[in-house]
């Protein structure tokens, strides 16, 4: 008789989510590190795969709690987390997406520092769920979640300058439309990793 395969926690499905974020970060930054005139297709697929990947872990986690009676956390929190979490890979995917729509042909210098707020963001978002499990106890979370705070201040300075730039008034009307766009879906991104550490804090106070 095969042996039953061993079920995933909520902690881990939040982990992979974290992790699909990470992967769909770096193709992001490979399609922009490497930009020739146009967004393709293929990259949009590339990138959007990580979406559904993303999709799957919330369906998963969705199908388990309707299964279970008794929870680690509150219900409410870890359908707020589910869903926070894939807010986090859906805003990588609409920046790729935003920029195809807009038929962006070059990329602005700014967003180097944006990329570096987003992946910051992401790395401590990993961080966070990688501890998660451990809340109760752990002598880190709550510095990862501190730090996650100031990653976002960082995408908030970068997104503050990058708009300011943008409408210095050195630019064509028609790239300013799309790149106010594509800079508000970049600094979502730090914001909806800032909302998943909000939400663990809560918890930590909820339940410690």
């Amino acid at each position: 008789m095969a042996k039953k395969e061993a079920e995933v926690s909520y902690f881990e499905l939040f982990s992979k989510m974290a992790n699909i974020a990470i992967d769909a970060v770096a193709v992001l930054h490979s399609v922009l590190a490497d930009f020739h005139d146009t967004v393709t297709l293929e990259q949009l697929a590339q990138v959007h795969a990580y979406e559904t990947a993303g999709d799957t872990c919330k369906h998963q986690l969705m199908a388990k709690l309707n299964r279970d009676f008794i929870t680690p956390i509150e219900r409410d929190d870890l359908l707020t987390l589910s869903d926070e979490m894939d807010d986090v890979i859906d805003a990588v995917d609409d920046v790729l997406i935003k920029m195809y729509m807009y038929n962006v042909t070059r990329i602005l210098p700014e967003v180097d520092e944006m990329m570096e707020a987003v992946a910051g963001c992401c790395k401590q978002l990993q961080k966070v769920m990688n501890e998660f499990a451990d809340f109760r106890k752990s002598k880190d979370l709550q510095t990862y979640i501190i730090e996650m705070n100031d990653w976002e201040e960082a995408g908030d300075r970068s997104y503050i300058k990058a708009v300011r730039t943008l409408y210095s008034g050195g630019y064509d009307p028609i790239e300013v439309i799309g790149w106010t766009e594509i800079y508000r879906m970049l600094e979502k991104c730090c914001d909806t990793c800032e909302h998943v550490a909000n939400v663990v804090s809560g918890v930590i106070t909820k339940n410690t």
